[in-house]
Order: structure tokens, then sequence, then C-alpha cells
């Protein structure tokens, strides 16, 4: 039963990511991370903030 639980939340939670990923692709958002993605012209290295050092 416990192994049921656990296959259950990570089902969930990779299904969450792949519906955020999705959702992101389709509202036209280049770069998913990128906190300038909306206007992100693909190439992440010319983002404001894709482009940091960190």
């Amino acid at each position: 039963m416990e192994n049921f639980i656990l296959v259950a939340i990570l089902v969930l939670i990779l299904g969450g990511a792949a519906w955020y990923i999705y959702k992101a692709k389709k509202s036209g958002k280049k770069c998913i991370g990128c906190p300038d993605s909306g206007a992100c012209s693909g190439n992440c290295g010319s983002c404001c903030g894709c482009g940091k050092d960190k």
C-alpha cells in the first residue's frame, strides 16, 4: 500500500511539472526558467535573467 501511495505522489509531481511546461510553452515563453521569458528571443544567453552569472 505504501508503494502505491509513493507512486501516486510521484505521478502527481511529474504530471504537475509537465503541465507547467506545457502551459508555459503554449503561452509563448521560450526560456521557461528565465524571468524575462515572455520577452525572450529564445537564445537564453541573451536574456537579462538567463545570462547573468550566478
